[in-house]
């Protein structure tokens, strides 16, 4: 790639992370000033509390555990969910399985 297409892309991203962060933001300060003061006699939040409000509850409820979180992405979940069952039916007896799959309604 040329290093001005390059230069444009990262400059493209930055924008539109800024956007959308900046809308995120607002929509998530006008969301709460329109709410917490009513039901809760919250105080009224400045664009910057809201901000610093956001990074507060991603550390405490999301942490910074990477792309996918404690499992790596989807694709890993499903593999994990897939191998559990495969474990659990490996152990199962032929009438247990057809139970099973009554109960499941038929979708295996």
């Amino acid at each position: 790639m040329k290093p001005k297409f390059v230069v444009f892309k990262v400059v493209k991203i930055a924008a539109a992370i800024l956007f959308f962060g900046t809308l995120f933001g607002f929509g998530t300060m006008y969301l709460w000033n329109w709410l917490v003061p009513t039901l809760f006699h919250g105080p009224i939040i400045t664009f910057w509390q809201t901000i610093g409000l956001i990074v507060l509850s991603k550390i405490l409820f999301g942490g910074f555990k990477g792309k996918g979180g404690r499992w790596g992405g989807r694709h890993n979940m499903r593999e994990h969910w897939k191998r559990k069952m495969e474990e659990r039916m490996a152990t199962m007896t032929e009438e247990e399985i057809e139970k099973w799959k009554n109960k499941c309604g038929g979708k295996f």
